[in-house]
């Protein structure tokens, strides 16, 4: 096909209506009932809402009336061919309101979803490899695709769902006219993303800022919002490159601000209130400890005669909640003998970001004279060695650049998986050494990119071969100052399904270990005790033993720079807190051939489901030993 022919197949694709339509003022006011917030948070000016609702209504695409695409003739060898938008009306005026336009999007999927949408959907590798100019015929055109569409994608999210996984960012590519209209500091139009609630579709909505005339190109502004330069270079970069290889990649421990920022405010106990009290309270060895918990396994699997569970808060000694808790000033003044499983600002470990600046405090390295010597110096020199390199891509995303320009000269490997450091499962969770994804990717909510682990010691399963796995340690917190700390021996493992190579990224079940979520993987379990005699088997070199050690070394190391800085920088002291986390690790091999553990997040009320089918004394065993002090074989005292 012609360019001259898919130019105007672009614009026959929707019927042009040029006809006036009145707009029912009762059809209006449900418009406003279902999309002012829409209309307002977008800041879509209000004298172009009746024509957007009329348009919406009548299935107006008219911007084929007001706007030609042109062929843009390659400056040199080195350049492509590309396609621009621009007027051919004699002019358009923001004020006038029938000038906003409707703009489809050609293609909406997940982040997980891309490579499945592009192999399943007829058409749509091949609409998208002439929309990004890869050729059609070269043999690793899917991959070409998934590279490049990076530099065409937006995303929106839902925010008004209930569940979790509606509310995981939406990508989109708008259709060929949308996502020829090129990036200007200073552009003419603004492009907004609209969900039109009637029919659960949405579309892009162009308008103008700017008298334009016939002839005048259309741009929009890429990353709409940004004022600083220098972030808004490094968000630029996908379509401008730059180079951040001047800027220091070394991370500094933020400040204060940094750990109460976009938080939920939470005060701290009265530690006078509770100077006199026992906050054991009235003879509680004469009587069960009364437990109020909104955790069904905790209900089902405490049966210890030394525990009953109650079904009001107030009567309650142990308040086990699974939703979060900010009052302890109120808790330590109004009920000074009651227990909660939970402590101030033990959000330091449980939030990846936050995580990742509380581990770095261990580090022994002298990281400014590194910082002095970049060179073919890697981050890795600044921090623990149990640490994956980890940078938060709102706050930190110019020294990631320079982390992965450094990287990329040095040629290291430089495969991140990128993460929301707000939620758990894997959830809009990605691996990739394409730097215009993660640059994207930070656009579409709080994302950290943690360096993938290339190294890590595998398992062999039968009849499947060589794959990764991870290790899930219970973690129990007694008290922060003092700290006491403990781990539950009996440890947990994850598996995937296919055999490890650095390739195939997008496959989960071969680079992810979460398949208790999934339901088409299937869930490999195997206790610890037959899991440490086939890996004894399998690495006779690294006995469990050995390695074992260096996780309840590296747990004590998190903790206590966790507990070394007042709240909000670290947990608080709370006598009345107990604390149940679950720390998950990997093992990486090093040049040496030891194995090194690699935290990968602490979990705030972890699903325990699968350890109360292993071992039905759970809860009676953690609850003795956090609420009365009882030490059992099943423990062992970090510190």
């Amino acid at each position: 096909m012609s360019v001259e022919e898919h130019i105007a197949s672009i614009d026959n694709e929707r019927p042009i209506i040029n006809e006036v339509f009145d707009v029912d003022d009762s059809n209006y006011h449900l418009f406003l009932e279902q999309h002012e917030f829409q209309l307002k948070s977008n800041n879509i000016p209000e004298h172009f809402w009746k024509a957007l609702c009329l348009k919406l209504e009548n299935q107006v695409f008219d911007a084929g009336n007001a706007f030609s695409m042109l062929y843009v003739e390659p400056e040199d060898e080195t350049d492509e061919a590309t396609l621009k938008v621009v007027v051919s009306i004699d002019s358009i005026d923001p004020s006038d309101g029938n000038n906003i336009f409707l703009i489809d999007h050609a293609w909406t999927y997940r982040a997980s979803e891309a490579v499945t949408h592009l192999q399943t959907i007829p058409g749509l590798l091949e609409r998208m490899a002439k929309l990004m100019n890869v050729p059609i015929e070269s043999e690793n055109t899917m991959d070409c695709v998934f590279d490049r569409m990076w530099k065409f994608n937006l995303t929106y999210s839902l925010p008004s769902l209930n569940s979790v996984e509606d509310k995981l960012p939406i990508w989109y590519i708008m259709d060929e006219f949308g996502s020829s209209i090129k990036h200007s500091s200073n552009p003419n139009f603004r492009i907004v993303p609209f969900l039109h609630i009637p029919e659960g579709i949405a579309y892009s909505l162009l308008f103008p800022n700017e008298i334009v005339t016939k002839g005048d190109e259309v741009t929009r502004d890429y990353v709409e919002g940004i004022t600083d330069e220098a972030y808004k270079r490094a968000h630029l970069l996908p379509w401008i490159h730059h180079s951040f290889r001047d800027v220091s990649f070394y991370q500094t421990e933020p400040q204060e601000e940094y750990f109460i920022s976009g938080r939920t405010n939470e005060t701290l106990p009265n530690l006078n209130a509770l100077v006199t009290k026992n906050t054991n309270g009235e003879a509680t060895n004469l009587r069960p400890l009364k437990v109020f918990s909104q955790y069904i396994y905790v209900n089902e699997y405490l049966t210890s005669p030394k525990f009953i569970v109650v079904a009001e808060e107030e009567d309650a000694d142990i308040l086990w909640l699974t939703s979060h808790f900010k009052k302890y000033k109120e808790l330590s003044e109004n009920c000074p003998f009651k227990f909660i499983n939970q402590f101030p600002f033990e959000c330091v470990i449980t939030i990846k970001d936050l995580l990742a600046v509380i581990c770095r405090r261990t580090s022994t390295n002298d990281t400014q004279d590194i910082v002095t010597t970049l060179g073919s110096r890697s981050v890795e020199d600044a921090q623990p060695a149990w640490l994956p390199v980890t940078y938060n891509l709102s706050t930190e995303l110019q020294q990631f650049i320079s982390c992965f320009q450094h990287r990329e000269d040095n040629r290291f490997d430089n495969h991140w998986i990128c993460k929301p450091w707000n939620l758990a499962r894997g959830m809009d969770t990605l691996i990739t050494d394409n730097l215009d994804c993660i640059i994207r990717i930070s656009r579409s909510g709080p994302k950290i990119a943690q360096k993938y682990i290339e190294n890590p010691v595998l398992f062999y399963r039968d009849g499947i071969g060589h794959v990764k796995f991870d290790v899930r340690y219970v973690i129990l917190l007694k008290s922060v100052h003092p700290l006491e700390l403990y781990v539950y021996k009996n440890f947990f493992l994850r598996f995937s399904n296919k055999p490890f190579e650095m390739n195939d990224f997008h496959d989960y079940e071969k680079h992810f270990t979460v398949m208790n979520y999934n339901e088409n993987a299937t869930l490999h379990r195997l206790l610890c005790s037959d899991f440490i005699r086939e890996f004894n088997i399998q690495y006779p070199d690294n006995q469990w033993s050995q390695v074992e050690p260096t996780i309840f070394s590296m747990m004590k190391d998190i903790f206590e720079a966790a507990s070394n800085k007042n709240p909000p920088c670290g947990i608080g002291k709370s006598p009345q807190s107990r604390a149940l986390y679950a720390a998950d690790l990997m093992l990486a091999t090093n040049g040496d051939q030891q194995f090194q553990p690699k935290i990968l997040e602490i979990n705030w009320t972890p699903d325990c489901q699968r350890a109360c089918e292993y071992y039905p004394d759970f809860y009676n065993d953690i609850f003795e030993l956090l609420f009365l002090d009882e030490e059992k074989d099943v423990f062992h005292k970090v510190v």
